[in-house]
């Protein structure tokens, strides 16, 4: 196992890097067959509907666009669609353990959006978000915290309580960050945007074409995130 991989390895927990280190181990002690190539790296997507793919075909979603835009920039990559529509933070804290499937390398959370459209309360979502990061952290697990800003009928009170999740939660757990899911369409002119039609009719799921500028804009972040999960 190459040094550097093995100091990477470390930076990510010693459960992780204990893991790594056993492996190289029973392969030593295993004799050699025949040379085989490398298994994907195994990518959680834990989210809601805009990570499930709401009101789109099948392969337009976050998901199958994400990972098809992985594999044309050179990584091995199998994308797990962990996202239920109407999710909450604290419904995506109830089903990781299941979700964590033993095969996972890394994680991507969108969680949040629901929370917001309920109104509900900024330190239950940031209990919940910190709660699944903390796991993944024992876990050894890297992982990309994708938010979503508040919108500002709430007041600005619950507005920056609400903003100040993403940051301080990536800099507490040292995860990667995306602090905005629909920054790429929500950055255009308003003119743009709707001739374009980069959003659904309901206005808050975006459209196939919308998908793909979000995932132009996040792929190179997750292309780091698997670099962190142990990419050559």
């Amino acid at each position: 196992m190459p040094a550097c991989f093995f100091v990477r390895s470390l930076a990510y927990g010693p459960i992780r890097a204990l893991r790594n280190l056993l492996s190289a181990s029973i392969f030593l002690l295993v004799p050699f067959v025949a040379p085989a190539s490398a298994e994907p790296l195994h990518l959680l997507a834990l989210g809601d509907s805009l990570t499930q793919g709401y009101g789109l075909a099948p392969d337009e979603g976050l998901v199958p666009q994400l990972e098809a835009w992985l594999r044309a920039n050179g990584a091995d990559v199998t994308i797990i669609n962990a996202g239920v529509s109407g999710d909450t933070t604290a419904g995506g804290r109830a089903r990781l353990g299941w979700s964590l499937t033993p095969e996972v390398d890394a994680v991507i959370v969108a969680l949040g959006g629901n929370d917001l459209l309920r109104g509900l309360p900024p330190e239950e979502a940031r209990a919940n978000l910190s709660a699944i990061l903390e796991d993944l952290a024992a876990q050894g697990l890297p992982a990309l915290l994708v938010g979503l800003p508040a919108p500002g009928n709430y007041g600005p009170s619950y507005q920056q309580s609400f903003d100040a999740i993403w940051p301080e939660l990536s800099a507490q757990y040292h995860t990667l960050l995306v602090p905005n899911f629909l920054g790429p369409i929500m950055d255009l002119p308003l003119r743009e945007r709707t001739a374009r039609d980069y959003m659904q009719d309901d206005a808050i799921h975006p459209s196939a074409e919308g998908v793909t500028l979000i995932v132009e804009a996040l792929g190179p972040t997750v292309l780091t995130l698997l670099e962190r999960a142990g990419t050559p």
